[in-house]
């Protein structure tokens, strides 16, 4: 079956699902392959959940009376062509996002900000892969006038993939770091599969990038592209946006500016210092799609995490930092930084270990020990075999349910809590417990 084909299908349909979960009537379901499943299996059940259609690829389960099963070569690919041919028909301007950390954060703001202007839509939840990406493609419709589509990536050409599937008019790149070292291979591999993105922009006409000049790697990679500048410290004079940090004690309060000088103070609910580069981004992508600077402010200072990203939450007991929603070396050591330079009479660390860091793993996890060792913090715990090393006294669970154990019986009390991990690692689990 052509593309063209299929997407008349799916004009008839009201979504687009691969989970026979969440069949809403009228729905096209898409039956996916994967390690332990076969989504074929589970077409028939789709359809008698309220799925008007049924894309499956295995002959075996094709049955040519039934009008609503319709027999594809590659069920992904399938998703994957009709969601770029979707994105072509309505030809909005769709900004790609992708970076190692801070990129769900910024797509965030940015839909925040595009929103007071456009009806935007943007990537919701962690719809960010080859799976992801189709789907927050086809939940576009005409009434959207910008979309933010945002992009993981942990092996090489995985960005390139999702970038040919969105085909995005402009893009950026928050940052690049020490994270999924396991599929990257190195930190070089980091930025080479994030400059993913760079590329496709270079090949596109009137492709440009919002660029973090204070970023030195994505200097290097952006030669070539017309970028739109932002960042902080030393004022460069073709910045569309300047910024710098006011106070983060422990919410971050900054100034931003435009290059023809109009200025905002704006006071937000994001904790940490590092982001500065977030609120920036997302006030300069706001300047250049014309949103007012007063209505930027408004909606970035409006704007309120979820979802364990950078949140603060007080208990009845404890006021805790929660960022545990993904951790690699170089979040962990901006998340401590900024712990450190928060003023709090009682402290405590809770970290979870860093996962997929491959070779990389014991080297990086010491390196956090060391500076964990240097920090002036009355108690520290670690979770996780990673952690676990004779040479440092920090007291270290083997996983969160040990943790909790301790926590039963002897609750902190009156501290200012940092809780920062892996995702995988669960330390979401220990908030009921503080």
């Amino acid at each position: 079956m052509k593309t063209e084909e299929l997407y008349s299908y799916y004009q008839k349909c009201n979504g687009v699902t691969t989970d026979t979960r969440s069949c809403s009537e009228g729905a096209l379901f898409f039956a996916l392959r994967g390690e332990r499943f076969n989504g074929n299996h589970y077409a028939k059940a789709a359809l008698e959940a309220g799925c008007a259609y049924a894309v499956i690829d295995d002959k075996a389960c094709y049955d040519a009376s039934d009008p609503r099963l319709l027999l594809v070569d590659d069920s992904l690919k399938a998703l994957q062509a009709l969601a770029r041919y979707h994105r072509r028909q309505l030809g909005l301007p769709i900004i790609g996002i992708t970076g190692t950390n801070g990129k769900t954060t910024t797509k965030e703001l940015i839909a925040a900000v595009l929103n007071r202007k456009y009806r935007t839509h943007y990537t919701h939840g962690n719809l960010n892969n080859a799976i992801g990406v189709p789907l927050t493609l086809l939940q576009l419709n005409r009434e959207h006038e910008l979309a933010v589509v945002e992009m993981g990536a942990s092996h090489p050409g995985d960005i390139r993939e999702l970038v040919e599937i969105a085909e995005p008019d402009c893009g950026l790149i928050t940052n690049v770091g020490r994270a999924h070292l396991q599929g990257f291979g190195s930190f070089e591999g980091v930025v080479r599969t994030k400059g993913e993105l760079y590329d496709f922009l270079r090949e596109r006409e009137g492709g440009f990038i919002f660029l973090n000049d204070n970023d030195p790697n994505l200097e290097t990679i952006a030669k070539g592209l017309k970028a739109l500048r932002y960042g902080t410290g030393e004022r460069q004079e073709d910045r569309l946006v300047q910024g710098e940090v006011l106070a983060c004690n422990p919410f971050l309060a900054f100034r931003w500016k435009t290059a023809d000088g109009h200025c905002q103070d704006v006071q937000t609910r994001l904790v940490g210092r590092y982001n500065i580069d977030n609120v920036l981004c997302a006030a300069a992508v706001g300047i250049h799609f014309g949103v007012t600077p007063e209505d930027i402010s408004d909606a970035i200072r409006s704007y309120e995490p979820t979802n364990s990203r950078s949140q603060l939450l007080k208990t009845a007991h404890n006021t805790l930092i929660v960022d545990a929603y993904n951790a690699n070396p170089t979040s962990m050591q901006a998340a401590l930084e900024n712990f450190e330079l928060m003023e709090a009479q009682k402290k405590m660390i809770i970290l979870g270990e860093m996962r997929e860091l491959g070779e990389a793993s014991k080297e990086e996890h010491l390196n956090i020990l060391k500076r964990l060792s240097s920090m002036d913090v009355q108690t520290i715990w670690t979770i996780g075999d990673n952690f676990a090393n004779p040479s440092f006294s920090f007291r270290n669970f083997k996983d969160v349910d040990a943790a909790i154990e301790i926590l039963q019986a002897e609750r902190p009390e009156g501290m200012t809590i940092l809780i920062k991990g892996s995702n995988s690692v669960h330390l979401s689990h220990l908030i009921p417990y503080l």
